[in-house]
């Protein structure tokens, strides 16, 4: 019997201090029939809420349009502030294969999505990752270079005519990423120092552009209403630069500074795998098998 097919996706929209409209947008998600949320969190310092929810791909694109609809209709980007980088009341909308499914297959249902949206509501589509019609274009924080109030003036340049919706900015919506991608882990590490430099710093040391790991995107920001700064981070391929090495190395670097780690956090979901080689680093556990976890066999 061929299974369902099955996408996630882990749309980050511009709100995450008026909870109101954070339910609003989480509620397209809700009840849906083919389509699961499986989490959702907000931020009043990044001012962003990120939701993480799994579907079938007609079924997920249905309530993805809709979630656009209602962050378009609901956030005025004219008037966001965050720590975190962002183009727009939906800034990124990424889909990753699960089962039964290709990254062929979410770059597809991407670019449907794309299309729909922005025929609907005005709303100005780039493709990224996977999904990108040039090489200059995958990177996120290309596309995300100059913000959102940097967007219009970016925008006269042809090399960033947007692949789906209007060549000019939605007036509050901004603009969004729309991708297929492989599956990331979004992983902060939070210092006991309210001192941001200390945490540019540390992220210039560990991150790919500058040399550091080469699955790693970080950068420093200050989490004013907690008094610290953060390492906030995007890791494209725990495989490769693991939660472990880039922890030990920013607990490394903060001792520099005369700062610790006060502690982390993950926002969405992560792979198993990615828990079991932390489990097996830090225990030291010799020949360690994800079969060896009682919930796997369930």
């Amino acid at each position: 019997m061929k299974l369902e097919q099955i996408i996630e996706s882990v749309p980050n929209f511009s709100e995450g201090r008026d909870l109101s409209k954070v339910e609003e947008i989480v509620d397209c998600f809700r009840a849906k029939p083919g389509v699961k949320l499986l989490d959702y969190s907000t931020d009043p310092d990044h001012n962003r809420c990120v939701v993480t929810v799994l579907g079938n791909p007609e079924s997920l694109k249905e309530a993805m349009i809709e979630a656009v609809g209602a962050a378009v209709r609901l956030i005025d980007m004219t008037k966001h502030e965050g720590a975190h980088p962002r183009i727009g009341c939906v800034d990124v909308i990424p889909f990753i294969p699960v089962r039964d499914c290709t990254i062929e297959d979410a770059d597809r249902l991407a670019k449907e999505v794309a299309k729909e949206a922005a025929e609907r509501f005005g709303q100005p589509f780039y493709l990224y990752e996977k999904s990108a019609s040039a090489p200059y274009r995958a990177d996120l924080a290309a596309i995300r270079q100059g913000q959102f109030e940097g967007l219009a003036e970016k925008m006269k340049d042809p090399r960033w005519k947007p692949d789906f919706g209007p060549s000019t900015m939605h007036p509050t919506g901004g603009a969004t990423a729309i991708g297929a991608r492989m599956p990331l882990i979004c992983f902060n590490v939070n210092l006991d120092t309210p001192n941001v430099e200390i945490a540019r710093k540390i992220s210039r040391r560990v991150r790919s552009i500058n040399g550091g790991y080469r699955f790693v995107k970080a950068m420093g920001i200050s989490l004013d209403e907690r008094g610290l700064a953060q390492v906030t981070m995007n890791l494209t391929d725990y495989t490769k630069s693991s939660m472990y090495s880039v922890f030990e190395a920013i607990k490394m670097e903060a001792r520099r500074y005369g700062a610790r780690i006060l502690n982390s956090e993950i926002v969405g979901t992560i792979p198993m795998q990615a828990l079991v080689d932390c489990a097996q680093y830090y225990l030291q556990i010799d020949d360690f098998s994800i079969d060896q976890v009682l919930e796997t066999h369930l």
